[in-house]
């Protein structure tokens, strides 16, 4: 209430000034509820909602009344009123009133708000400022009968000098002056250091004390802000870095000057706890004369605060310029510069359709209204002009209020929770000039309504926004961790039946057998965390499973086609080399003592050997003879190209040493369990689906399969190695991939058809393709592919063979041509030996 008003004596006056952490606001408080009645003027919509809540837990909520200018609530019998300053209802009157950050008189652009409340608001028994020490000489000219208490920093503030963005201290907050760099940094802290919670004077007390809630409850350690954060927002900070020096005041970019820098930098340290300074990234070193100021808290006295005439003259248009520009009348008052409001009057006045309307007083009063709406959105003067002439034109029109077409086409506008960060920002600025309309019950017909529409509507997109912020700005599981791992005690690590591991509660992977699989990271810094985590959480429970698994009998291991091998059904291991014989196998995952691992890499390596002479006994058989030397002669070449090709060969690559092969050593082959074929060599006891399985592990292969009904696979584009077509029991014959069963089964159809049509080309029947499961073109690729080529069939009678290219007998017959013929002579015949005649003479 004004004192010169209420025609009562003054009350007691007092200015509590000093720098940050002195408790300033809280003895207001506390002030304040000793009386039956009081009101308190806050900066920022944002600290007087904190202030809100916390009488409100101490005094109820029908005791409290919270004013802003976009949000009101107001019980009928309340008795403290927590405000903006702005929003301060002044006409009631209150045994206790105080203003908080008392030296924003000298603020360009809200100057001479302040300066009102402190020349004229006051409470019936005690009125209470609170700010910097630099406005005790101002206060003192100005305010007769003032009380001045002084109060001194509960902790020190140091300077520590820059650092930068990735060496900053835990529970560091960063300072910047744009929406652009406060993102950039959050970011560049997420990828970093885990995570920032996000504060700007932008956001809604809803989604800023979420925000804060992350920083405070230490799941985040940093906190990316804009200045905003000066202006009395209790912390728990530790160090305030400076990311910038400049910033825009709404006319020009300048620099901060020393009591601004001293503001903000206060809020390091809390209570008793000391609390330290800097700057980083781009930032330059403060200049030592700047920092002596900083940590003394001595700053130049505020020589004037901005003024603005409050008894404004409505009469006439030019009466209410006149009034709005008139010089103060008293010394250490400045006539404040021209304020958005006052640019909107003097934009509006040149209008036509205004000057029709605004002529009389009740018109002027309605226009300087319209023209005091707030720029929450930050658009335009020709955007905010427009909106203000729409609600002027509202206002003095037929209905003289603000009817639901007016406001309910922009809510729906703004009633959608899609969109970005940016976006969403956007509509809860709107949303905010919404709430300043339904505000005004002058204003807007159905007023309530309006005012519980726009309240859930900012809620609702407050808190999409506070998860917009958080899903973008902070690694909760990274965080997490790392407050886990800064924690003496170590991780509380908890690894469920089904393997997923979970660290203080986050989930950051799953174990398979001796494998933690940690979740994607998304940053280097989330990898590196979780691998740390997984080192000290897990790290004992793999060292335990792997002394399981060195001692484990073989029916815990098995092996699949891909080469994988598998311990109690999870993946332990990996095949690395090509011989079953002698396998080699690769440890999943990097966890664990070394000589465990070796331990346990040397017991599946063992296995696989065992398994190998099991599922693959013939070949392993047929190895062992040829290397110990017990098969000799053509029978060890046939058994050696086997060997080679993982027991599976085309006839025609030995033909010439089958038909050279003695009775005896065909049943050599047999003994060996070698099957020779009409189109193939192969040991049948391979072809069994375990037997396949296995070789096939040591191919490095995928299994094929018949991409339709039948048994043949079309040749991929690359085509597979001898050995793993041999595991899979397959021949490459032009454009098909055919069993070896299959080839043997054509040859025995081909053979009965020639014999049942003597004479006559060979034909498959209908039934015949049936049980081929091939089609008549297939058969006819597969036929064609097998014909003997030229170069390998048997030598015609009367012709010479012809020489193989490279071979030592077409050396040998280079050679020969070469030598000169040399003269034949006739052979005589040999002189035959007369017998001794066994008669006796006559």
């Amino acid at each position: 209430m004004s004192d010169r008003s209420a025609g009562l004596a003054p009350s007691r006056v007092v200015a509590v000034l000093g720098p940050t952490n002195t408790g300033k606001t809280h003895l207001a408080v506390e002030r304040m509820l000793g009386h039956a009645s009081g009101m308190i003027g806050l900066p920022l919509r944002l600290l007087a909602r904190e202030i809100y809540e916390r009488i409100v837990t101490r005094r109820g909520a029908n005791a409290v009344a919270l004013i802003t200018g976009e949000e009101k609530i107001v019980p009928p019998r309340a008795h403290y009123f927590v405000c903006t300053v702005e929003a301060m209802p002044l006409e009631r009157s209150v045994e206790f009133l105080a203003v908080d950050e008392i030296q924003l008189v000298a603020d360009p652009a809200r100057g001479h708000v302040f300066t009102q409340r402190m020349l004229h608001a006051r409470g019936r028994s005690e009125t209470m400022f609170l700010g910097a020490g630099t406005m005790a000489p101002l206060m003192r000219s100005l305010i007769p009968d003032l009380e001045i208490v002084t109060r001194e920093r509960l902790s020190t503030l140091s300077y520590a000098g820059s650092k930068k963005l990735t060496r900053l201290p835990r529970r560091s907050a960063i300072v910047a002056f744009s929406t652009d760099q406060v993102y950039a940094i959050a970011e560049l802290i997420r990828r970093q250091r885990g995570g920032a919670a996000v504060v700007m004077g932008s956001l809604s007390p809803r989604t800023r004390n979420a925000q804060v809630a992350l920083f405070q409850s230490g799941e985040v350690d940093f906190l990316v802000a804009t200045d905003a954060i000066g202006m009395g927002l209790n912390m728990d900070v530790d160090h305030v870095a400076f990311a910038g020096l400049r910033k825009f005041d709404g006319r020009r970019t300048r620099w901060l000057h020393a009591h601004e820098i001293g503001q903000i930098a206060g809020r390091a340290g809390r209570h008793l706890r000391d609390g330290t300074f800097g700057v980083t990234g781009e930032t330059e070193e403060l200049d030592p004369d700047l920092v002596e100021q900083v940590v003394e808290h001595r700053f130049d006295p505020v020589e004037a605060a901005e003024w603005r005439n409050g008894r404004l003259d409505f009469d006439s248009l030019p009466d209410l310029l006149r009034s709005l520009v008139a010089l103060p009348q008293r010394r250490g008052l400045s006539l404040s510069e021209q304020a958005l409001d006052e640019t909107l009057l003097r934009r509006l006045m040149t209008d036509e359709d205004i000057q029709k309307v605004g002529r009389s007083r009740g018109g002027l009063m309605r226009l300087w209204e319209a023209c005091q709406l707030p720029d929450f959105e930050k658009t335009t003067l020709d955007e905010h002009a427009r909106l203000a002439k729409s609600i002027f034109q509202a206002l003095t029109g037929p209905t003289g209020r603000l009817e639901e077409d007016w406001i309910a086409p922009r809510f729906q506008a703004l009633d959608r929770e899609d969109g970005q960060i940016d976006q969403l920002s956007a509509r809860l600025s709107g949303v905010r000039t919404l709430s300043y309309v339904a505000n005004r019950p002058d204003w807007l017909r159905g007023a309530k309504e309006w005012r519980e529409r726009t309240r859930v509507l900012e809620d609702r997109l407050s808190d999409v926004l506070h998860e917009r912020l958080t899903a973008r700005f902070v690694d909760r599981r990274t965080t997490a961790l790392l407050r886990s791992l800064n924690d003496s005690v170590g991780p509380l690590a908890d690894v469920s039946a089904d393997g997923a591991v979970h660290v203080d509660g986050e989930a950051v992977g799953r174990l398979d057998g001796v494998h933690f699989r940690p979740e994607t990271g998304g940053s280097a810094l989330a990898d590196r965390t979780l691998k740390t985590a997984a080192l000290r959480a897990v790290g004992p429970e793999i060292t335990r499973r792997l002394g399981r698994l060195a001692a484990d009998d073989d029916s815990q291991f098995s092996v699949t086609p891909t080469g994988d091998v598998l311990w109690r059904g999870d993946l332990a291991a990996r095949i690395t080399g090509p011989e079953p014989f002698a396998p080699r196998v690769r440890l999943i995952g990097d966890l664990g003592p070394q000589a465990a691992r070796e331990r346990a890499q040397r017991r599946i390596e063992a296995w696989l050997a065992a398994e190998a002479g099991r599922a693959l006994r013939d070949l392993r058989r047929l190895k062992q003879a040829v290397e110990t030397g017990s098969l000799k002669g053509l029978p060890r070449g046939i058994a050696f190209r086997l060997i080679e090709a993982g027991g599976l060969i085309d006839r025609r690559d030995v033909a010439r040493d089958l038909a050279a092969l003695s009775q005896v050593e065909r049943r050599t082959l047999r003994t060996f369990a070698i099957r020779v074929g009409t189109h193939s060599v192969w040991l049948p006891g391979l072809m069994k689906p375990r037997a396949r399985a296995f070789a096939l592990a040591f191919t490095g292969t995928a299994p094929l399969v018949p991409s339709s009904a039948g048994t043949l696979i079309p040749t991929p584009p690359v085509v597979p190695s001898a050995r793993a077509l041999s595991a899979m029991g397959l021949r490459h014959l032009g454009p098909w991939l055919a069993p070896v069963e299959a080839l043997e089964t054509l040859a025995d159809r081909r053979t009965a058809a020639a014999a049942a049509e003597p004479g006559r080309p060979p034909r498959l029947t209908p039934e015949d393709l049936a049980a081929l499961g091939w089609t008549e073109v297939q058969a006819r690729q597969i036929t064609q592919a097998l014909k003997t080529d030229r170069a390998r069939q048997p030598d015609k009678p009367g012709t010479a063979p012809r020489p193989v290219k490279d071979s030592p007998f077409a050396a040998l017959a280079a050679l020969t041509a070469e030598a000169p013929a040399r003269k034949t002579q006739p052979r005589k015949p040999p002189r035959r030996r007369a017998r001794p005649s066994s008669r006796p003479p006559a």
